[in-house]
């Protein structure tokens, strides 16, 4: 059974900065592709930023330019480096490993972005 654990969340004031980590319990490259989302009250949970096993990313629009995927392969973890949050920001944070078909979930961090 795969275990994500994620870390880093909290409270941050708008323009500020976080990082999320998550420890996947696997080799991250047995998976097509590791990725983080999130779901604020009342929405669905929605894509931020995936990083696929050959490297490349992707991220939602909404994102773009201000939050910022990475991996480090030897401990299996995958990061989400987050500036200049906004009070849209705040939300669960989940990460998701896929293999296939399949999904993986953490069970997430709360990030809130409030003055």
């Amino acid at each position: 059974q795969v275990q994500l654990v994620e870390s880093g969340g909290g409270l941050v004031q708008p323009g500020g900065s976080l990082t999320l980590s998550c420890a996947v319990s696997e080799n991250i490259f047995n998976f097509n592709a590791v990725g983080w989302y999130r779901q604020a009250p009342g929405s669905q949970r929605e894509l931020v930023a995936t990083i696929n096993v050959g490297g490349r990313t992707d991220y939602a629009d909404s994102v773009k330019g201000r939050f910022t995927i990475s991996r480090d392969n030897a401990d299996n973890t995958v990061y989400l480096q987050m500036n200049a949050l906004k009070p849209e920001d705040t939300a669960i944070y989940y990460c998701k490993a896929r293999i296939l078909s399949r999904n993986n979930w953490g069970p997430g961090t709360q990030v809130t972005v409030a003055s």
